[in-house]
């Protein structure tokens, strides 16, 4: 089977087909890092002793992943809420994810969005 051909990075290094190079983790690693330092702590953005009562509520009638039928852990808001309090508290807004599919598939789908707007 055919495989790529590894890739030459901008610092020179040779890097084999679908990995990163050292350099470009570094560059992710602190990135993260700054965006972390801006953003503020889980309570602060409304995940509180009161969520964590709703959410195992909901996760109790709704116990099964909406994307794929699995164990689900998660409690999504389909629409990011961004701070909005109502938005946050709108069950209508909420689905039971896996988190599989919360921390990949659903977090993909964000950043398209952003992308486009």
């Amino acid at each position: 089977m055919a495989t790529k051909a590894p890739r030459i990075c901008g610092c020179g290094k040779l890097v084999l087909s679908g990995e990163r190079c050292a350099c470009q983790k570094v560059r992710d690693a602190e990135r993260k890092a700054r965006f972390d330092r801006k953003r503020p702590n889980s309570s602060a953005r409304g995940y509180t002793g009161s969520w964590d009562r709703a959410r195992a509520d909901y996760l109790a009638q709704h116990p099964f992943c909406r994307r794929c039928g699995a164990r689900a852990v998660v409690v999504d808001h389909i629409k990011p809420h961004r701070g909005n309090s109502e938005l946050f508290w709108d069950r209508s807004n909420w689905q039971p994810l896996c988190t599989s599919h919360h921390s990949s598939a659903k977090q993909r789908e964000e950043r398209r969005t952003i992308k486009r707007t």
